[in-house]
């Protein structure tokens, strides 16, 4: 019988399923919506009820689609965005926000509520933070505990598992208890190199009660990505996913570090170190992968083994990426007409389209943006100033409203988003850790027209893999672990990854604008920092 594996992504807003066989082959895919609470003051809440049910769904349906029976399934991976849930003690869904909304139990990874509590932390300067770029960030979970434990009381106190999303998959489809060593130490302040959490940390910030409990709430059993959790689905799992009891489930990843497993061991393992893993979606996340721990300011980490075994890991990357271009082109009179021209295609995936048609080449897209610049930081900047304070620069805009105009605005913001990677490279290799290649993932990386512009934006080449949905043969490269078909993730991703092409920048001319766009958008995003400085001090 042949094998298969089935990996799991949930995004921000939606649950995806793909099955795959054990050369990574995807076989099919399925996917189901998640719906988001917004709210003023950076609010974002879900309910971890409808996602699970999300991902039975999609699993269900991708397994169907597939053709392939439940008995050929060996091993299922989970990834998640970086989400909190908090469940009671006897698994009841505890409410984040409004009392009255207990389903409501997930502080999404965007949520940016706890800004000021981010920041009494790292007034702290505990050593801790050396551990996540010097500087934590509200989208973090320490962060967010404070403030649960300062403005909701009655939850905290409730609270029997702090979870990030990942985790509280594994969860719900084992029993298991355990914590993957990759949530817990990019998200949770968790010492992977020295396997413990630092009371004192936690002391310091006014979370002490964790430690005085010995971190029950947040993870005792923490365990490598890829390690099978528990016996297997249980009974109820199985059913609800359509599976057999029994079937190995590995402890997960973080979506973006699912990307990174998906793509930067494609071209074999003695070319990780080299290659850039970059996971371009709602927000995009770069994974740079080093033998010793290489500490660069802003950038999230180092990490010791949270995506690679044995390795460290920097993480970069903005909160919003395809969720910043959405909300770019959202701004211009002419976005509802392009919609009703989209005709049910993605609106950033039809301008690119257009923007594919007018110009003569992918890489003379960048005409089109002409005087237009974008430092597209809507929601912050993550890397390499973890600045959540940042906000977006449009520059050269004009009263234009055609179709025309809209799509020179598309690619300014894209070539903006190019510019950010840029200057996170360029960060990262100042201190220690260069890479010669990008390895692109993600539903917003996929179009070529983008692939050519961040490939010219950052002067590397950009490598695709031959599966389409790397995210989701990430998590399937767990389940093949967790399974004991491939004995480790190392193994496991030249085996089941493997690279379709690799488009080279263009360089010459086409070189020279990006670099003097980049050069502009560096003195425009200086600029508003000196701007919002100068105001807070006048008001002040």
């Amino acid at each position: 019988m042949t094998d298969h594996f089935i990996g799991v992504d949930v995004g921000t807003g939606s649950a995806r399923a793909g099955v795959f066989d054990a050369q990574g082959t995807l076989l099919a895919t399925a996917k189901h919506d998640i719906a988001m609470h917004r709210a003023p003051g950076g609010i974002a809440e879900q309910s971890s009820a409808q996602v699970w049910q999300a991902v039975c769904d999609a699993t269900r349906a991708a397994v169907t689609q597939a053709g392939v029976s439940a008995e050929s399934v060996r091993g299922i991976g989970f990834d998640a965005t970086c989400s909190m849930v908090v469940r009671g003690p006897d698994g009841a869904a505890l409410p984040v926000g409004d009392p009255d909304h207990p389903e409501r139990d997930i502080i999404v990874w965007m949520d940016h509520r706890a800004i000021a509590q981010a920041a009494r932390i790292n007034a702290e300067d505990h050593d801790v933070l050396k551990y996540v770029g010097g500087a934590i960030s509200p989208e973090m979970q320490t962060p967010k505990l404070l403030w649960l434990k300062e403005n909701r009381p009655e939850t905290y106190a409730a609270a029997g598992h702090f979870f990030d999303l990942t985790d509280f998959l594994g969860w719900m489809a084992t029993g298991s208890l355990a914590r993957s060593s990759c949530t817990v130490t990019c998200k949770w302040t968790y010492l992977a190199h020295e396997g413990r959490w630092d009371p004192a940390y936690f002391r310091a910030i006014g979370l002490g009660d964790l430690a005085e409990g010995d971190f029950v709430r947040i993870g005792q059993e923490i365990v490598a990505p890829g390690t099978s959790l528990g016996s297997g689905l249980t009974e109820g799992a199985a059913e609800q996913l359509g599976l057999l009891p029994g079937t190995a489930v590995a402890a997960g990843l973080i979506d973006a570090h699912a990307g990174g497993v998906g793509t930067v061991g494609a071209g074999g393992s003695e070319t990780v170190t080299d290659c850039l893993g970059y996971v371009f979606g709602t927000s995009s996340c770069t994974m740079t992968t080093t033998q010793e721990p290489t500490f660069v300011p802003g950038v999230w980490g180092p990490y010791y083994a949270a995506m690679v075994p044995g390795a460290w890991l920097n993480e970069g990357g903005q909160s919003a990426a395809g969720a910043a271009i959405d909300q770019l082109v959202s701004l211009h009179p002419s976005h509802g007409a392009a919609l009703a021209q989209a005709h049910g295609t993605p609106l950033p995936a039809w301008l690119a389209d257009q923007a594919l048609a007018a110009a003569e080449t992918p890489s003379g897209a960048v005409a089109l943006a002409r005087d237009l610049h974008v430092v597209p930081e809507f929601l912050g900047n993550r890397a390499p100033f973890a600045d959540p304070h940042a906000r977006s620069v449009i520059v050269g805009q004009g009263m234009e409203q055609d179709l025309a105009s809209l799509v020179a605005l598309y690619v300014a913001g894209i070539c903006g988003l190019g510019y950010g990677l840029r200057q996170i490279i360029e960060t990262q290799g100042q201190h220690g850790a260069p890479v010669s290649t990008i390895a692109v993932s993600g539903g917003a990386g996929q179009h070529p027209l983008i692939r050519q512009i961040l490939a010219d934006a950052t002067g590397l080449p950009v490598a695709t893999t031959v599966c389409p949905e790397p995210v989701l043969l990430g998590s399937a490269i767990l389940g093949a672990v967790a399974s004991g078909v491939l004995p480790d993730i190392s193994t496991a991703m030249p085996r089941m990854s493997h690279i379709a092409e690799v488009i080279e920048p263009t360089g010459g001319a086409i070189g020279q604008i990006h670099d003097h766009r980049y050069d502009a958008f560096l003195r425009f995003q200086n600029l508003a920092r000196d701007v919002r400085a100068e105001t807070a001090r006048t008001v002040a």
